[in-house]
């Protein structure tokens, strides 16, 4: 297990347990984290879990891939350098302390 902040919109933080080889997206699932509705259940297909990285993890998060990329590009109306997909991140021990905040909006 690692620990995870999910900082909403309004500044508010929760600290959450997510499982190593699991992705983002569940552990927020999991954890009923609010602004995350993962609508397709993580098949990278809606959008719904787009999360803002941390300036300071953008390094050791996966590469993006075609996929995330396309729906990124298309899905949201406010995207960010730092945008990413919680259902394409899985979460490795590095990952420990990640920080991500949820955007104001969802698709």
């Amino acid at each position: 297990m690692i620990e995870i902040a999910f900082v909403e919109h309004g500044g508010a933080r929760h600290i959450v347990h997510g499982t190593i080889g699991r992705s983002l997206m569940h552990a927020a699932v999991a954890n009923d984290v609010s602004g995350i509705p993962a609508d397709c259940g993580g098949s990278c297909a809606c959008a719904t879990c787009h999360v803002l990285v941390d300036p300071e993890w953008l390094a050791l998060m996966p590469e993006i891939t075609e996929a995330e990329d396309t729906m990124l590009e298309f899905g949201l109306d406010d995207r960010q350098p730092n945008s990413r997909l919680s259902c394409q991140i899985m979460l490795t021990p590095e990952l420990n302390g990640l920080a991500v905040q949820i955007p104001a909006s969802c698709p």
